[in-house]
């Protein structure tokens, strides 16, 4: 493998302006999560977020078209794509989802995997969110069948890769349901342990 040179790095690694940018993304996300879990998602305004952000209400549109992209706004199919097919072609597929998801979970700090629950917990408890949220569920799935497929060789249509997916989405919507009820439980660890009982479903 050649060597990263110098340049090479430089492309690869934030500048200032982005990092920056990614810290003021995140500050907003968080203070209007922890907005609508106190005060309800209906009665918490863009200006209360902009002003618990330190920001104008102009600069929470640059970075969130609407209201429910503020919670919603949180795309992780690509990158678990990509560390999906990188996986050994040895691995069975569940090896694979489990690889991927393990080395997707290690790359989230602490801060941002208990900003996830706290999304995760306020999507489930209001029904506005909730009904709009399936459109992202659906969207995950099918991402997920898309990959699968791709891996086994198959049609993404095929029924063998339609009924895996289904029941691997199913288990990790069980054990995100129990992680909203329990800020105590070892999410990556639960949701290795409940994909491994699934380890001799194949498409």
């Amino acid at each position: 493998m050649k060597p990263q040179t110098q340049s090479d790095q430089a492309k690869t690694v934030p500048g200032l302006r982005e990092r920056k940018k990614a810290r003021t993304k995140a500050a907003i996300q968080r203070e209007a999560v922890r907005l609508f879990r106190e005060q309800g998602y209906s009665a918490t305004t863009i200006e209360q977020i902009a002003e618990a952000a330190e920001v104008a209400p102009s600069t929470v549109f640059r970075y969130f078209a609407t209201k429910q992209d503020l919670v919603f706004s949180h795309d992780y199919d690509l990158p678990f794509a990509m560390m999906f097919q990188a996986q050994s072609p040895d691995l069975t597929p569940i090896q694979a989802e489990r690889q991927a998801i393990s080395s997707m979970l290690k790359d989230i700090s602490e801060q941002e995997l208990a900003l996830q629950r706290e999304r995760w917990v306020l999507i489930i408890s209001e029904p506005e969110l909730w009904g709009a949220s399936l459109g992202n569920i659906s969207r995950t799935m099918q991402v997920m069948t898309e990959q699968v497929a791709k891996r086994a060789g198959r049609a993404p249509g095929d029924a063998s890769v339609r009924a895996y997916t289904g029941a691997v989405f199913g288990v990790m919507l069980q054990i995100s349901l129990e992680w909203a009820n329990d800020p105590e439980m070892d999410f990556a660890t639960a949701l290795d342990e409940a994909l491994y009982c699934l380890e001799a479903l194949k498409p």
